[in-house]
């Protein structure tokens, strides 16, 4: 029976890493897969290449590939939308958002009709039926003034 070639082993090493990172997201191990992929090919290209020098190759293609997606592409697949910072905080993601009183606003509080539900709201005294619009949050109250 035939050797197997032994970049090949270093490809099949490669889609094991990959295969454990779809199983197991988040370990970096597709990464380190693909310092293996060029491992293999690194082989490829230079048949006689000892174990050891292998292995260092190996180790600095996998610190090459991690850093590469630490330093270049992470910061570049980071969303940088303005609802992406508030995703969490709903009542900050009303800000800009107009919508009618529900209830008047007597003594600087009242409730307006925020979707299916009513919002606590501190602004100006105004009638109910009135639109305001959102201007900040403070904890669960929205900060409302009159829409002109």
């Amino acid at each position: 029976m035939e050797q197997v070639a032994l970049h090949y082993w270093w490809w099949i090493l490669a889609l094991v890493l990959i295969a454990i990172e779809v199983v197991l997201p988040g370990y970096f191990m597709l990464w380190i897969g693909i310092a293996a992929g060029f491992t293999g090919l690194v082989v490829l290209m230079v048949p006689g290449l000892s174990v050891l020098a292998q292995a260092l190759a190996f180790a600095a293609l996998a610190f090459l590939s991690c850093a590469a997606y630490w330093y270049w592409l992470r910061p570049r697949l980071v969303r940088d939308e303005p609802g992406e910072q508030r995703l969490n905080r709903r009542g900050e993601q009303q800000i800009g958002q107009r919508y009618v009183l529900a209830e008047a606003i007597v003594n600087g509080r009242g409730k307006a009709k925020v979707g299916d539900g009513l919002w606590l709201v501190r602004g100006p005294d105004l009638p109910a039926g009135s639109t305001v619009v959102v201007t900040g949050v403070d904890g669960n109250t929205l900060l409302v003034q009159a829409l002109h």
